[in-house]
């Protein structure tokens, strides 16, 4: 899909995190933050799909520019929604859970020396034996493996030398098993994958299946990539993802996730500010008239701007406008300028823009500015 081809039609892109969205160094690609708050600008749903536990994702997805939105963690098992008014970040939305017991005795029969960890949303994990700095996200506590066994849980982490071989036998026990390596196995609940987990945000956000994009590169981003409509996979992802996805894109090392994330979104002029450069694409992704809107609050929703538009002789909203949350009305008068795009203006002296109330029953007070009028 080239940017000549863009519709107003919201998509889903759902985007895996390591190897797709950072290194292995943990740093981002530059230009990757900009292109993502363009494609929210012009009226899509970025959702971050990871193998991430929880407290793994949230503090990439605040270095991402997402703040607000859904995404997907520890490999489907968690849904939430990112929330920067929440005290946490965050509210999990879906927890698919399963009792461990079974698996975890298993893999002790066949591996007595398995490392287990149980997943704690929002804080780390329970360990029968220490893992290294690094391997898990958050914190860890040592606890008797009979512990392990006790309550559910939304994943496991089964970590032993060629522990890979066995992945047939831990399945029989009615659980979800993907391979991180040849020495780590990740489980879930049954039929619990990225997939499932994005069709639920899908069906929420009544987007149809036709307009999704996936872009991932690991084993565990299989049935993602099959779930899209367009699904493309990094360039240095193993064999059997390139060949499962519709295309294959750059490597991590050459940022291969823009060009996809600049084909969903219209051309605007590349010299352009980041806050003119989304409020181009905002009015070039949307039908018909667009007012933006400015909302002043307190806290976390001080000073944010959306772009609205014109619906069946209603306004709804499109889109936001990332770079102008905390901004100031002047400035974004000077964004739309620096965009071409006019706005009505008094017949005196300065000429200052005409900005109109905004009325609401609940939320902080708003002004709009309407675009392409005179």
């Amino acid at each position: 899909m080239s940017a000549a081809t863009v519709t107003c039609t919201r998509m889903l892109v759902a985007l895996d995190i390591d190897g797709t969205l950072v290194d292995d160094g943990n740093k981002i690609p530059s230009g990757t933050v900009e292109a993502l708050d363009l494609v929210r600008a012009a009226g899509h749903e970025v959702v971050l799909a990871t193998g991430r536990s929880l407290v793994g994702l949230v503090p990439l997805a605040i270095r991402l520019g997402l703040t607000n939105g859904w995404s997907v963690c520890s490999n489907g098992a968690l849904t939430v929604r990112l929330d920067r008014t929440a005290p946490s970040g965050y509210d999990v939305v879906a927890a698919r859970t399963f009792d461990p017991g079974a698996v975890i005795r298993r893999a002790v029969d066949m591996i007595p020396s398995v490392r287990v960890a149980v997943e704690e949303v929002g804080w780390g994990w329970r360990t029968n034996a220490p893992f290294e700095l690094g391997e898990l996200n958050g914190q860890q506590k040592l606890v008797p493996l009979n512990d392990l066994l006790a309550e559910s849980a939304t994943r496991i982490v089964l970590v032993a030398p060629g522990i890979r071989r066995f992945i047939e036998a831990l399945h029989a026990t009615g659980v979800t098993v993907t391979p991180m390596g040849p020495d780590w196995l990740d489980i879930a609940a049954r039929d619990v994958n990225k997939a499932v987990a994005l069709d639920y945000v899908r069906r929420h956000l009544n987007i149809l299946a036709e307009r999704t994009v996936a872009v991932g590169d690991g084993i565990n981003d299989l049935g993602m990539l099959a779930w899209a409509g367009r699904s493309v996979a990094m360039g240095h992802a193993p064999a059997i993802v390139r060949s499962a996805a519709d295309e294959t894109t750059g490597t991590i090392d050459q940022a291969g996730a823009l060009s996809i994330l600049h084909s969903v979104i219209p051309e605007v002029d590349g010299s352009l500010s980041p806050l003119a450069a989304q409020i181009a694409t905002a009015v070039a992704s949307a039908p018909g008239p667009v007012v933006l809107r400015v909302w002043h609050g307190t806290g976390a929703d001080l000073s944010r701007c959306e772009a609205w538009r014109l619906q069946a002789g209603q306004w709804v909203k499109h889109a936001p406008i990332p770079s102008g949350v905390g901004t100031t009305m002047r400035a974004i008068e000077a964004a739309a300028r620096e965009a071409d795009l006019p706005f009505p203006r008094g017949d005196e002296g300065r000429r200052r823009a005409q900005w109109r109330s905004v009325t609401t029953n609940t939320g902080p007070a708003g002004f709009e500015l309407p675009l392409n009028s005179p």
